[in-house]
């Protein structure tokens, strides 16, 4: 969203909206060969209720001092940002394309430098909240009042880090950030609940000193209240658990880990694609 005001979300534009960019992210890594598109596509609907609701940004100035900040935590979900900046105007639509083949600007895993609109280098999981607190502190002894959003995945936060920054955001008050969790049940090696659960979720972020919401990450409704929710609080910390479904809309690829990290062939494309036209209907 452009500095202007914000309007009033548009849920049924928005829906739409998800699956077209569900279908251009399938598109990206299909021509790439290689990518991640479970973690992709679950994380699309957080990521609408940001960039066309509550994100203050510019495309036009990706360096505009006072905007609000995005951190793409778990950063092999990187080309549903990367769809999302393109539809916003941060570099050409055409560049998608180019996903992870060189010399393009757009790995595998952000950077950086130089993609406009991407706030922080990601790879290593585990890391974002902490770049999180450490702008909010900066913003603090600045005088400057802007949002940090940073998006993490479920198997990520069983990093040990994860839990370091969240001891540190609630002890210095830091409700300039807000946590979303992309909770979708799988991480690479198979179901997070399996290979270490992380369950009662939102009340370990509550027993942190965070202001917890939990919500259906794919009901678009759900996500941009929950963000008005998460503004309103002081003096702590929010996180927005969000529950998701890896490979949302592809129904061979949903809650499958097989789908972590491999391209779909072109016969599985041509199917996925189908499958995600039909929900416009």
């Amino acid at each position: 969203m452009s500095p202007s005001a914000r309007r009033e979300p548009d849920l049924q534009a928005f829906r739409r909206l998800a699956v077209e960019l569900r279908q251009t992210i399938l598109r990206m890594i299909a021509k790439a060969g290689s990518g991640h598109p479970g973690g992709s596509l679950s994380m699309v609907e957080l990521l609408i209720g940001l960039y066309w609701y509550k994100l203050r940004h510019d495309p036009k100035r990706p360096d505009w001092p006072d905007r609000d900040l995005f951190f793409l935590s778990k950063g092999h979900g990187c080309p549903a940002l990367y769809a999302v900046l393109a539809a916003h105007g941060y570099f050409p639509q055409e560049e998608l394309m180019t996903l992870r083949r060189y010399p393009t600007r757009l790995q595998g895993h952000p950077e950086r430098w130089s993609v406009p609109g991407v706030e922080i280098a990601a790879g290593s999981l585990g890391q974002g909240l902490s770049m999180a607190n450490g702008v909010a502190l900066a913003d603090r002894m600045d005088g400057r009042t802007r949002r940090i959003f940073c998006l993490m995945g479920d198997g990520e936060i069983q990093e040990g880090q994860v839990w370091e920054a969240a001891m540190t955001a609630h002890h210095h008050h830091l409700d300039a950030v807000c946590a979303i969790i992309d909770a979708n049940q799988l991480q690479q090696n198979g179901p997070v609940q399996l290979i270490q659960d992380i369950e009662p979720l939102a009340d370990k972020w509550r027993a942190f000193g965070w202001h917890a919401i939990e919500i259906d990450g794919h009901d678009i409704a759900q996500v941009v209240k929950a963000y008005d929710e998460a503004e309103t609080v002081k003096g702590k910390p929010q996180v927005v658990v969000a529950r998701t479904v890896k490979g949302k809309g592809v129904s061979f690829m949903e809650l499958n880990p097989a789908w972590h990290g491999v391209a779909p062939k072109p016969e599985e494309l041509e199917r996925a694609l189908a499958e995600l036209e039909a929900l416009k209907r």
